[in-house]
């Protein structure tokens, strides 16, 4: 399994993905999720996927080649397409591809066509975009209540992005947030793991620059998981525990309400029970 977030901030986007590939307790091996396709100055795409890694490894590979039609004009790919939207439409047509080739193959050895992707980037003079893809080769687009996806694993990480980010809310902050998402998706389920590979777009560069893979010794990393674990015993320290005693409690547990009704038999001494 995997987990992989893409961000998009007004200051640019922030993608990061794990490594870790397992086909059972055994057999677990290291393969990169994150793929940059760029040309700088004129465009920089990145591609993180989850889900049968042979699909997402050749879908990887036509990506590059894939073509889709432009009425009388030159075929779309991703190399001349004149905005993200195009770029993603010509990743629909090569996950589609890859099902027309594979798709019954897999059927026929009990296998599900499972992939999905989170692509994003900027081209030109376009605003940039950050799209997610399904294995039918559909997608949705972020927007400003929803500015971040995530593949694979989700749910561990989920709750931090949700508190903290917004379309305004800083690059490096949004990467910090990013790093403890993964760091909860870590402590929680074994099936993700380092090295991790995490990058920073900046608006309007068209090229990738800050790019890092990080592993078990990364200074920063460590901190984060150290920190992040501590802070949160701290935070939880500093909540009240549960107050049965109404009348002497400033933020009461127990009330009284007719709900216990419906879930409680009570039984008077001499009652007889039929």
């Amino acid at each position: 399994m995997t987990y992989c977030v893409g961000i998009r901030l007004n200051a640019g986007l922030v993608f990061l993905s794990d490594s870790r590939t397992n086909a059972g307790l055994d057999a677990i091996s290291t393969f990169r999720k994150m793929m940059v396709y760029e040309k700088a100055g004129d465009r920089c795409m990145v591609l993180l996927s989850a889900g049968n890694l042979s699909i997402s490894q050749c879908v990887r590979e036509i990506l590059q080649t894939e073509k889709i039609p432009n009425g009388d004009g030159e075929p779309i790919t991703i190399w001349n397409a004149k905005s993200m939207f195009d770029a993603t439409r010509v990743l629909g047509s090569a996950v589609r591809r890859v099902y027309e080739t594979d798709g019954k193959a897999l059927q026929n050895a009990g296998i599900d066509f499972n992939c999905s992707m989170i692509f994003g980037g900027q081209i030109g003079d376009e605003a940039m975009r950050l799209f997610l893809v399904y294995s039918a080769g559909n997608f949705i687009e972020a927007t400003r209540e929803t500015c971040f996806f995530q593949v694979g694993e989700s749910k561990y990480g989920k709750p931090i992005l949700d508190r903290v980010l917004t379309p305004d809310t800083p690059l490096d902050e949004a990467a910090k947030c990013a790093l403890v998402s993964m760091d909860s998706t870590l402590k929680s389920n074994l099936s993700v793991g380092l090295p991790l590979d995490l990058l920073v777009y900046r608006n309007g560069e068209l090229k990738a620059e800050r790019i890092v893979c990080i592993d078990d010794k990364n200074p920063y990393f460590k901190m984060i998981h150290d920190t992040w674990g501590q802070r949160l015993r701290e935070v939880f320290e500093g909540i009240d525990d549960p107050a049965w005693n109404g009348d002497a409690a400033d933020f009461p547990l127990m009330q009284e309400s007719e709900r216990y009704e419906s879930m409680r038999k009570i039984t008077h001494p001499g009652e007889r029970i039929v």
